[in-house]
């Protein structure tokens, strides 16, 4: 294992200072063995390329052969990694959610935890921070964490000056953001850009955690045995935080077409100079980068404007993805190293570098970034001020709940429907 280390490092030595992988032969014989590996690095992910360069890192050191099914981590691609689960066909090391999207294979004994592979393998993920690895039903640990997401919100600079709001900070609250979002509609700018049609998830994330707090934010409201809702501080912050979204609409804050609007068409309104707000995830740093470069300079991450007891520092976020070993790989006397040397190699900082440059990570000494672009600098800026992190509440109901939940948003904000009868309803099919 130390010499497949070693072999390793160099490897990565040689992508991180060429940028391109460097042939080299790794010692003694081949191992030769084949890899099935399953990731949501597809086509178009903005890291397929750095996932490919990794790739041919680890096969260049070790001789080993990676068998690429990598799609994009939609619904369709959940359901097939689920059903080849089911019907005996899991890859050898999968790259997935960590939430209870995981549950069903991990409660089939599909995969190996950390504990058991340190037995035999001790400086497994030791350079993550044990606190950020997600722990299972079983109090064990299944998934090494790579890199973690965040939501937070955008500004588009150019229009708070032309409006004369100042940028916001760590300490924005929700009182002031009001009052900038009315002098922003005023001068004659769309305050907000969102689609409550096909993106309300963001606002409401936030909406619930300023209605509540950041320790409390993952909890969900009740039905009783008649199906009613349960008059509790869960249910009060979900209806409240849906009484914040319908005070945002009727001010106007949101776009003109925001009930039929594609999130496309209102990020644009941002991208474009036309909104000042967007509250989005880390990927989106991404999106804008590819989509409006020469307009780099005019976007910031900033922080969502505070309420209650949540400051504007307190972000949704976390490690969501990471690599899983499974039972198929281990027992195979063959692949089980290679499956260790491949996880180890994935997540180790020099190839965590050349992905994450905004997202957060596990890593116990952290990456350093150069040469990123003034909204990546952003980011990275603004990451640092953040206090508190919470998981997304609405990844903790089901599918049917959360589609229920959301699709009434729009029928809440026009006064169609109560936010406790919006409330009510989700929470019946969870």
């Amino acid at each position: 294992m130390k010499r497949i280390i070693a072999l390793l490092t160099a490897a990565l030595l040689c992508l991180c200072a060429c940028g391109e992988p460097t042939e080299m032969e790794p010692e003694g014989e081949a191992a030769g063995v084949v890899l099935n590996v399953v990731t949501s690095f597809g086509s178009d992910d903005g890291n397929r390329r750095n996932y490919e360069a990794a790739i041919a890192s680890y096969e260049s050191a070790t001789g080993n052969q990676v068998m690429d099914s990598s799609a994009n981590s939609n619904e369709g691609w959940k359901t097939t990694v689920l059903t080849d689960f089911m019907t005996g066909s899991e890859p050898d090391v999968l790259f997935y959610f960590t939430n209870a999207d995981a549950d069903p294979f991990i409660h089939a004994d599909k995969v190996v935890s950390i504990e058991e592979i340190r037995r035999e393998y001790p400086d497994y993920a030791t350079n993550m921070k044990e606190s950020m690895m997600k722990e299972s039903f079983d109090g064990r640990h299944y998934a090494v964490p790579a890199s973690g997401y965040w939501e937070t919100m955008f500004v588009n600079r150019a229009v708070l000056d032309k409006c004369g709001v100042p940028m916001p900070g760590p300490d924005y609250t929700w009182a002031q953001f009001l009052t900038d979002c009315a002098a922003i509609r005023e001068a004659g700018y769309t305050p907000i850009a969102c689609s409550l049609y096909e993106i309300p998830h963001y606002w409401f994330e936030f909406a619930v955690m300023n209605n509540g707090s950041l320790s409390n934010h993952g909890e969900v409201p009740r039905v009783d045995a008649d199906g009613r809702l349960v008059d509790d501080e869960a249910a009060r912050k979900w209806i409240a935080a849906l009484e914040d979204l319908r005070l945002l609409y009727e001010s106007g804050y949101f776009p003109d077409n925001t009930l039929t609007a594609t999130d496309a068409e209102t990020v644009a309104l941002f991208g474009e100079g036309q909104a000042a707000f967007l509250v989005d995830g880390s990927w989106k740093v991404g999106y804008l980068t590819k989509n409006y470069p020469h307009h780099l300079r005019d976007y910031a991450v900033s922080y969502v404007p505070g309420k209650g007891e949540r400051v504007a520092s307190d972000a949704v976020g976390g490690i969501s993805m990471g690599y899983f070993i499974t039972r198929r790989a281990w027992d195979d006397h063959d692949k089980r190293e290679a499956a260790v040397e491949f996880v180890f190699h994935m997540t180790s900082e020099e190839v965590l570098s050349t992905f994450v440059t905004t997202e957060m990570t596990a890593l116990v000494n952290g990456i350093e970034t150069t040469g990123l672009n003034s909204l990546q600098q952003s980011a990275a800026d603004a990451n640092i001020h953040i206090t508190g992190l919470s998981g997304a509440v609405q990844d903790t109901i089901s599918g049917e709940a959360k589609r229920a939940l959301f699709n009434n948003v729009q029928r809440v904000v026009t006064g169609q429907m109560s936010a406790a009868e919006a409330v009510e309803l989700a929470i019946r099919l969870n």
